[in-house]
């Protein structure tokens, strides 16, 4: 699958990490990120500490926002494959502080 596509290399770098289930994924957020999957609020450590590892991008169709927001088919493990998209936000010091995830229409 071509990265590439992702223009924010910070955001490049998060989905690498999430595409290989690395734990380093957690670094390039804040202590505390805000989250929402499906516009519901959740909890990031919670939420990832299942889906690390066992959830992926298949295909990155789109990328808009400066680099900030991927779509894409998405293996959700046993909630199947759809389209997503992730939307990052970026504090001042370059880490993520809020990722919104959810099934996209495009």
């Amino acid at each position: 699958m071509d990265l590439s596509k992702i223009t924010n290399g910070t955001v490049r770098s998060a989905i690498e990490a999430l595409q290989s289930g690395d734990k380093s994924w957690y670094a390039f957020f804040t202590d505390q990120p805000a989250m929402t999957d499906d516009g519901n609020k959740v909890d990031f450590k919670s939420f990832f500490s299942k889906a690390l590892g066992n959830e992926k991008f298949q295909t990155i169709d789109k990328v808009e926002n400066d680099g900030k927001e991927v779509y894409g088919n998405f293996k959700a493990g046993s909630w199947g494959t759809f389209k997503v998209f992730f939307r990052f936000h970026q504090d001042a010091n370059g880490k993520f502080d809020r990722l919104d995830i959810g099934q996209a229409d495009y």
